[in-house]
C-alpha cells in the first residue's frame, strides 16, 4: 500500500475536476476525495477504480447532488456511487469489464450474469439506477431491460434468470428483482479528458448491440 501515492492521485485528479464546477461545489467534491483516501488506508479501494468514481461524482456534483461512495446498502450489498437531490436518490455501479481467472472459459457469460445482477441488486435500492463504464468498454446489457416491466417477456427473462443462477448461488439474483430492474441512464467515462457522459440506455443499446451481435454475444 502506497498511501503518499495514492493520495497525490486522487488530489491531482480532484484538482482537474474542480475547475469544470463551481467554487461552492468544490467541497463536495472533496469530500468525496477524503472518503476514498479512508478507504484506501483500509484497503478497501484501489486507485483506478477511485478515479473512475471521483469523475462521476463530478458530473453529479455539478448537476446538485450530494454524493458519497462505497456506501453501504445492505449488510453485504455495497454501491460505488450513492447521491442525493431533492430527496430522490441516484446510485451508479462502474463496470470495467474485468472477470476473474477462474471465469477464463466463459468470461462473456459471465459477464453479462454480472451486469444483470448489478441492475437486478442495485436499483431497487434507488429512484434512479445507472452503469459506468470506460469509453474504452462495452456494457452487454440485455435488450429486456430497455422495457418496463410490464413489456418485458417472460421467456426471455427465464433465460436471464437461467444464466445468473449459474454464476450467482449464494444468494441467488430473484426472479422478480431482474423482472422489476430498471437502467436509467449509462455513463461513459473519459478517463484522460476528465468527464463522464450520461446517456440513455437505448441509445447506448442502439450504439453497441451491432457490434456485439457481430461478435455473437446473445443479449
Amino acid at each position: 500500500m502506497d498511501l503518499e501515492k495514492f493520495r497525490d492521485d486522487v488530489y491531482t485528479a480532484t484538482n482537474r475536476l474542480a475547475v469544470q464546477l463551481q467554487k461552492d461545489d468544490v467541497p463536495k467534491l472533496n469530500f468525496v476525495r477524503q472518503r476514498l483516501i479512508d478507504l484506501y488506508q483500509r484497503n478497501l479501494v484501489k486507485i483506478n477504480h477511485s478515479v473512475l468514481e471521483l469523475i462521476c461524482a463530478a458530473n453529479l456534483v455539478s448537476k446538485g447532488y450530494v454524493v458519497d461512495v462505497e456506501k453501504p446498502l445492505t449488510d453485504t450489498l455495497v454501491c460505488d456511487i450513492y447521491a442525493k437531490k431533492d430527496g430522490r436518490i441516484s446510485i451508479i455501479e462502474i463496470e470495467t469489464g474485468f472477470t476473474p481467472p477462474e471465469h477464463a472459459l466463459d468470461t462473456i457469460d459471465y459477464y453479462v450474469s454480472r451486469i444483470v445482477s448489478k441492475i437486478a441488486r442495485y436499483s431497487k435500492h434507488c429512484d434512479e439506477f445507472a452503469l459506468a463504464t470506460p469509453v474504452i468498454g462495452m456494457l452487454p446489457i440485455p435488450r429486456q431491460f430497455l422495457n418496463p416491466p410490464a413489456l418485458r417477456f417472460e421467456d426471455d427473462l427465464k433465460k436471464i434468470k437461467a444464466l445468473c443462477d449459474r454464476f450467482y448461488k449464494n444468494p441467488p439474483i430473484e426472479y422478480d428483482d431482474i423482472l422489476n430492474a430498471k437502467l436509467n441512464s449509462v455513463y461513459l467515462i473519459n478517463i484522460d479528458k476528465d468527464f463522464a457522459k450520461e446517456i440513455d440506455p437505448v441509445s447506448y443499446y442502439k450504439l453497441t448491440s451491432s457490434i456485439l451481435e457481430k461478435s455473437e454475444i446473445d443479449i
